[in-house]
């Protein structure tokens, strides 16, 4: 005998003509007649092979084998009841624990001294981040979203762009006093000026030098002694004067603000970098994901505050 959806409603009908204590008050109770209330308990008889009710004209009673059978299925069906309540709870309610795969740069600088906020609003959410230069296989890590920058080729997840942020050419106002400030793109090439190179963790691949302003379009091929994959090391060598680097302005705020760092190229104002919120699917999103998506969102527009 299998168990299927017949069986549990059939387990339903039963466990409201006890409570009700008559086929009628079951019927009334559960949107039905009478008489599909009678067709659905002998159904559930024929299945499990036992009487379950002694039936006269004026009251039913639970037989042994019926009464039996119904001590045995009302702490399951009260279990199943406590299971959907809790799944639907945890659809609506901002609680129990959310895994976030996070860039470190994002982390660091623009998520973690605001993520107090956040946990506040929501004490009962745990929030476990997970800071790495990766995405990883965001589903079989049993993350529950990622927070990355640049474009993802996967397919099979679901993709919020939070924002485009701009991508400046920069340097110390050291390294222009000793090499000069090149005047346009095209001088970086020269041999008196030193480019940083990044390599893409992700990809493996060195970026490409762009500059774009309206439909217009420059790409540079630009070599350099020092290749570095960590937006925390690019920064740093470039604050020091080592040499001119391509950085995303998200991030870089207060540096350019307090003339730390020099926009090379203003003319050149529009070429962008997106970050992205990635996560398995749209369908049902759990409320939790929702205000930490929302909280993202939020923070992005925000002044950085810089530790």
């Amino acid at each position: 005998m299998a168990f299927d959806e017949r069986m549990l409603k059939g387990m339903g009908v039963l466990t409201a003509v006890v409570k009700g204590g008559s086929f009628a008050t079951a019927a009334e109770a559960l949107d039905m007649s009478p008489s599909g209330v009678s067709r659905a308990i002998v159904r559930l008889e024929n299945r499990l092979g036992i009487r379950l009710f002694e039936r006269t004209t004026r009251s039913i009673a639970l037989t042994d084998e019926g009464q039996r059978f119904y001590t045995q299925i009302v702490p399951l069906l009260a279990g199943l009841e406590e299971a959907t309540a809790c799944a639907i709870d945890g659809r609506n309610s901002v609680r129990g624990r959310l895994r976030v795969n996070v860039h470190p740069f994002f982390s660091r600088l623009i998520l973690g001294p605001r993520l107090g906020q956040f946990l506040k609003q929501h004490p009962d959410l745990q929030v476990e981040l997970s800071t790495r230069e990766e995405l990883g296989d965001l589903v079989a890590e049993g993350f529950d979203l990622a927070i990355r920058f640049g474009e993802h080729r996967s397919s099979t997840l679901v993709a919020r762009k939070l924002l485009d942020t701009r991508i400046l050419t920069v340097a110390s106002p050291a390294y222009i006093t000793e090499h000069g400030k090149p005047m346009s793109p095209d001088e970086l090439s020269s041999p008196r000026h030193t480019c940083i190179q990044f390599r893409s963790p992700e990809t493996g691949k060195l970026f490409t030098w762009e500059f774009q302003r309206g439909n217009e379009i420059k790409s540079l091929n630009l070599q350099g002694q020092l290749i570095v994959n960590n937006v925390g090391t690019l920064h740093g060598t470039c604050l020091a004067g080592y040499g001119i680097a391509q950085i995303m302005e998200l991030g870089a705020e207060q540096l350019l603000a307090e003339g730390k760092l020099v926009d090379l190229f203003p003319e050149w104002p529009d070429e962008r970098f997106p970050l992205y919120a990635l996560y398995p699917s749209r369908t049902y999103l759990p409320a939790k994901i929702s205000a930490f998506l929302n909280f993202v969102s939020a923070i992005v527009t925000e002044p950085v505050i810089r530790t």
